[in-house]
């Protein structure tokens, strides 16, 4: 299945660059960085600052995730990108995630959705078989 903003929660996330828009915690909104570990309940996302790293847990509950996939992933209706929902909260700032060059530009497709459609087990969410709520 090709991945594209409508099949995003059907695949593998680790990788991805992403970005949290909304969150019950104020604190996380706005951290940003590539998933690093999925679990049934949290994405953990590594942090670069200043050449340093840093992982941090973010609960899908209550969190608004937006994920940034290149059109070269999305499929060729998409081939101009989309805008970034957080482009408008960030004025000052003119690049999208800042995790990587290979993110940046119109060639990229901002995926933004609610982290209660990825609160399961990642493998269970990701099958192509079987009776899944989310095929």
């Amino acid at each position: 299945m090709a991945l594209t903003p409508e099949t995003l929660p059907r695949h593998e996330l680790n990788g991805l660059p992403v970005r949290v828009v909304e969150s019950d915690d104020a604190s996380r909104v706005g951290l940003e960085g590539r998933v690093v570990i999925e679990t049934t309940n949290t994405l953990s996302v590594e942090i670069r600052e200043q050449g340093a790293s840093r992982v941090v847990m973010v609960p899908k509950s209550g969190s608004t995730f937006e994920f940034a996939i290149t059109d070269d992933a999305a499929d060729a209706a998409k081939a101009s990108g989309t805008a970034s929902k957080l482009a408008d909260a960030k004025p000052e700032s003119t690049e999208t995630l800042s995790t990587g060059s290979d993110c940046a530009g119109e060639d990229v497709a901002y995926v933004t959705v609610d982290g209660s459609r990825l609160l399961s087990q990642p493998a269970r969410r990701t099958e192509t078989n079987g009776d899944s709520p989310w095929q």
